[in-house]
């Protein structure tokens, strides 16, 4: 089968080990089931693969098929969405505290082929109303944002919220829920452009990164890192709350403790979401009518050229590969 992967971890150069090319077919064990890829999202963590960046202690074992999420169907023919978060079989509760969560392209290969397999669970029926283009956009960045801003925030209608970035697949996504749901969205973005998508997004303001804002929030989502986190910080509200959800500038920040405890902010890490927040995320954007962003669609033949553009910065929105 066609397949994207990776044959080697390339930390300075991640583009050298991207390959497209045959795979084996995958065969699922018992209580899994295989899925007949249509379309399948781009995410940063794909990068990281092929830089070898993993938060596992085991590490990855290459060659490995790239892609976290995807839409397509079963051997039946039943319309599927995949929720990407595996783990423990005898675990119980959230999934993303489970100590072996992991997601495809990490134990297992990823979605950016023919086929993929993966547990019964993990192949949710495509929602009535939810296109396939739109559905494989919404297991890692989508349901990120999504657990960001409904369980980690504690926002309420009519607060504001500060979106560090405004271009990418997840700062495009924290944009459109948070305008949804009835938060003032303001995002940053070191251009322009970003700043003119922002608002076409459903931004109510937007400044260039790390301005002056007019007020402190209630709440700021940064997945930025290095370059925006002290303006993260000092942008908070007494009482305030900063969720960061990686770090595409890097991950080494310096804090100072005295606004965190005077001001009494909360900082809180997130990560991906449960499979129900995944269910309710998608009724929730199927009944508000949201359209997730979509940069560019390519087949999967042409997946370099979508890479390239993530790796140069050149996002406005998810890249989705098609079969």
């Amino acid at each position: 089968m066609l397949a994207v992967y990776a044959d080697h971890a390339a930390p300075a150069d991640p583009l050298s080990s991207l390959r497209i090319g045959e795979m084996p077919d995958p065969k699922p064990p018992a209580d899994w089931v295989r899925v007949k890829i249509s379309h399948a999202s781009l995410n940063r963590h794909d990068l990281f693969t092929l830089m070898g960046i993993t938060g596992h202690p085991e590490g990855l074992c290459f060659p490995l098929i790239l892609g976290n999420d995807a839409a397509g169907t079963l051997d039946d023919g039943t319309p599927v969405v995949i929720y990407p978060m595996m783990g423990s079989d005898d675990w119980r509760g959230d999934e993303t505290l489970d100590p072996g969560w992991h997601i495809p392209s990490e134990f297992v290969h990823g979605t950016f082929a023919d086929y993929v397999i993966v547990p019964k669970r993990n192949a949710l029926p495509l929602p009535e109303g939810l296109p396939p283009l739109h559905a494989s956009t919404l297991g890692t960045a989508w349901l990120t944002a999504y657990r960001a801003l409904f369980t980690k925030a504690h926002l309420r209608p009519g607060d504001t919220v500060l979106i560090q970035g405004a271009t990418g697949g997840m700062a495009t996504a924290l944009i459109q829920l948070g305008r949804a749901a009835g938060f003032e969205v303001w995002a940053t973005s070191r251009s322009a452009e970003g700043q003119t998508l922002a608002e076409e997004l459903g931004a109510h303001r937007s400044f260039p990164t790390n301005a002056t804002l007019p007020r402190k929030v209630r709440a700021v989502i940064d997945n930025v890192g290095a370059d925006t986190w002290t303006h993260s910080i000092t942008s908070l509200a007494r009482g305030g709350t900063l969720v960061t959800l990686g770090g595409t500038t890097g991950f080494d920040v310096s804090l100072n403790l005295l606004p965190v405890f005077a001001e009494q902010l909360t900082i809180a890490g997130s990560i991906m979401g449960t499979q129900k927040e995944m269910v309710d995320m998608m009724r929730f954007i199927v009944h508000a009518g949201i359209k997730p962003r979509i940069g560019s669609v390519l087949p999967m033949e042409r997946a370099d050229e979508g890479f390239r553009a993530m790796w140069e910065g050149r996002t406005d929105g998810k890249i989705v590969f098609t079969r």
